[in-house]
């Protein structure tokens, strides 16, 4: 146990960990590099930690493939077209905005006063496309947090900027739930009062009752480090969570409140076998079984899963989540991290290595 809480604390590469983890006595230790005991991943056909995708998720093709058209040729249509085409009743909308918008962040961050000109270009030849006008809002809040410390200058000014885009969205494309969406992100960083915030959120859930992506991004308002407390975003998690129609993922929300609040560092090994944990974690394995297969905010739920799976040593359960998301990295909790897939990967070595120290191989493993 204990170099499970050593390996997570000090965030060792999982490349230099994968290959010496291996069963003993029900336990695990470090072996030698090479060893016929030694777990490796790779045996269950997991994907190399250079090639896993932390742009999403999980996967996305039609997605995927309009990101490379756009960024090779720089032409935003082939965006605007997979937008147009895309519903505004569900989630899927909300994260190809979301993916579009980060894709030009990075590109800007990368590429300063170059990166990013085909959503310049977008919205310079196409003022009045809605789907430009909602990645451009995203875009922005991505721009704040990602170049900017909260309450700064810049980033009040850049928040600011975000919040005018979201309202020209939102007359854009009425009904549309995700211009408000983004603007949750916006009340979380300017600090709306509560009474603001729920004017605010009410034009969300008329829209889309039963959006995991709202509800994931309204929580963040209501945790401890920004505007809230424990107790408020408890409250709102659960309440979703007992309000949730059949087969929604808003029954996996507590797990999601509980994970906000976690301890920056937590050496006390009961943490995890805890009730609160405990409940949270089966109220999402719930979640996940009656969800839809094609649920788009079902990888969303097994990536943070895998992370709680593991500190509770549920190796077989974890595992069970790993088969179905491997390959995509781009969420909770990894994308907080530096280096997404290191850190995956690294969850991903203790999982194989807890399993096959009782008794798993990749033979017994149902996929």
């Amino acid at each position: 146990m204990e170099i499970l809480w050593f390996l997570i604390a000090t965030g060792l590469l999982a490349a230099v960990i994968g290959p010496y983890v291996m069963r003993r006595r029900g336990g695990i230790r470090q072996v030698a590099p090479g060893s016929p005991d030694a777990a490796d991943p790779a045996a269950y056909g997991f994907v190399l930690q250079e090639e896993l995708d932390i742009r999403l998720p999980g996967p996305d093709q039609d997605l995927l493939d309009v990101l490379d058209v756009v960024q090779h040729t720089q032409d935003w249509r082939a965006a605007a077209q997979l937008l147009a085409g895309t519903g505004k009743d569900g989630e899927v909308r909300w994260q190809r905005v979301q993916a579009f918008a980060g894709a030009a962040s990075l590109e800007l961050q990368r590429r300063p006063g170059v990166g990013g000109a085909w959503l310049r270009a977008w919205r310079s030849d196409a003022p009045k496309d809605a789907g430009g006008a909602a990645v451009h809002a995203e875009f922005l809040v991505q721009q704040a947090w990602r170049s900017s410390a909260a309450g700064t200058d810049d980033f009040r000014i850049i928040l600011e900027e975000a919040r005018t885009v979201c309202g020209e969205a939102a007359l854009l494309a009425p009904g549309d739930p995700v211009p408000y969406i983004t603007e949750l992100a916006v009340a979380r960083g300017l600090a709306y009062p509560p009474e603001r915030f729920d004017q605010l959120w009410a034009k969300v859930i008329d829209r889309a009752p039963a959006h995991m992506g709202a509800h994931l991004a309204a929580l963040h308002y209501w945790c401890e480090k920004w505007h809230g407390s424990r107790e408020e975003a408890d409250h709102f998690a659960t309440t979703a969570a007992a309000r949730a129609p059949r087969g929604s993922l808003l029954a996996a929300l507590p797990l999601f409140a509980v994970y906000e609040h976690l301890p920056e560092v937590n050496l006390v090994q009961g943490f995890y076998q805890s009730a609160v944990v405990g409940k949270a974690v089966e109220g999402a394995l719930f979640a996940v079984h009656a969800a839809r297969p094609d649920d788009p905010m079902l990888a969303h739920v097994r990536h943070l899963l895998i992370l709680f799976l593991v500190r509770q040593e549920r190796w077989a359960e974890a595992m069970n989540q790993l088969v179905q998301v491997d390959g995509h990295v781009g969420a909770l909790p990894w994308t907080l991290e530096g280096d997404p897939a290191q850190v995956y990967a690294v969850y991903r070595a203790l999982a194989v290595a807890g399993y096959e120290a009782n008794g798993g191989n990749p033979a017994t493993l149902p996929r």
